[in-house]
This record gives C-alpha cells, sequence and structure tokens, in this order.
C-alpha cells in the first residue's frame, strides 16, 4: 500500500511491489491476478485504515459542522504524518496514466466523486437535523470543501506543514458562516 500510495499507479512498477512485498512476480500473480488488482486490494486497505477518516468524521459527528471541521483535520494529520506517504492515496494515485490504465483513473476518480456525494448527504442531513439552515448552499458548501480536502493532499505532498494545513482549514472553516447564512443559490451569485 505505501508503494503505490507514494508513488502511484504509475510510477510503481511489478519489482518494487515485489521488493515492498517479499515475494516474487509468479506469486504476485498468483495471489492477486496482477498489479492493477492488488491496486485495487491496497486502496480498500488503505479506505479501512487511513483513508477512513472522512467516513468516520462524517457519521460521527453530532452536527454538519463539527463533521466537517474533523474531516478536514483528521486527513490533514494523516497527509502530514511523516511515517506515512503524505498526502491521499485516492486523490494522488492517478493523476498521471497512461489509456491503457485508464480503468485505474476511473477508479479512483469514482471513489472521489462518492466521497463528495457522502460530504453532501451529511450536509443535508444537517439541515434535517436542524443545525444547517434550509437555504444553506448544499451543492457549494460539497464542492468548496471537498475540494479545500483534496488540496490539502497536494499541499502536504508538497511538503506543507501541519501547521501550513491547519492554517488552510482554519480559514476554509472561517467561511462556514457564509455558506450557511447564503440566501440566494448558486444562479444568483
Amino acid at each position: 500500500m505505501h508503494v503505490f500510495w507514494e508513488r502511484g499507479y504509475e510510477g510503481t512498477s511489478l519489482a518494487d511491489l515485489t521488493a515492498a512485498m517479499g515475494i516474487n512476480s509468479p506469486s504476485l500473480y498468483a495471489a492477486f491476478g496482477g498489479k492493477e488488482a492488488l491496486f485495487r486490494e491496497t486502496v480498500r486497505l488503505y479506505g479501512n485504515t487511513h483513508g477512513g477518516k472522512t467516513t468516520r468524521a462524517l457519521r460521527e459527528q453530532p452536527t454538519a459542522r463539527a463533521a466537517v471541521d474533523a474531516m478536514l483535520r483528521s486527513n490533514a494529520e494523516t497527509y502530514a504524518d511523516p511515517d506515512l506517504p503524505s498526502g491521499c492515496m485516492i486523490v494522488l494515485s492517478a493523476t498521471n496514466y497512461t489509456p491503457s490504465n485508464e480503468g485505474v483513473r476511473d477508479f479512483l476518480a469514482e471513489m472521489r466523486k462518492d466521497g463528495i456525494d457522502d460530504l453532501r448527504q451529511r450536509l443535508k442531513q444537517g439541515i434535517a437535523d436542524g443545525d444547517l439552515p434550509a437555504h444553506a448552499d448544499v451543492e457549494g458548501m460539497a464542492a468548496f470543501y471537498g475540494t479545500v480536502l483534496h488540496g490539502l493532499s497536494i499541499q502536504a505532498r508538497d511538503s506543507a506543514s501541519i501547521d501550513e494545513l491547519i492554517g488552510v482549514i482554519d480559514t476554509a472553516m472561517a467561511c462556514w458562516d457564509r455558506f450557511a447564512g447564503a440566501e440566494t443559490g448558486a444562479a444568483e451569485r
């Protein structure tokens, strides 16, 4: 997982994988069927470990604002953890690809879209729960905070410190009231 996370799908060779796993190529193919199948398995592992922070934050926090704040902060901690590859595996693993690997790119793009959809649903739940007003700009909020989350990953990959990431999060959360109190829709802006 760490090899794919650090180097991305295209940048990881079979030799890199077999060396990291301490096995030979025939064993890798016998166990996983190939590089793409192994990659998909590592993405699942990532989602169940380091990458599951978004899901947990959106599910466990009592308000929509607390959920978004926890989502950003907990992911930033992982993105900047010196003991892990920097950034988010889902955001960074297939930004470059060859035509033969469009399936991997599409797989990760769908995962990122699903994450934004989960965020959107949590914001709608905030409206239903009464911690966001009915006129809150849910679409704008989901797009904005999803972009901040993905941007934090890129900033971490570019060596931003946890303090720098927290500064971005603090600024993003300062925008909450603008979205939550928005009386006009995106078409009127």
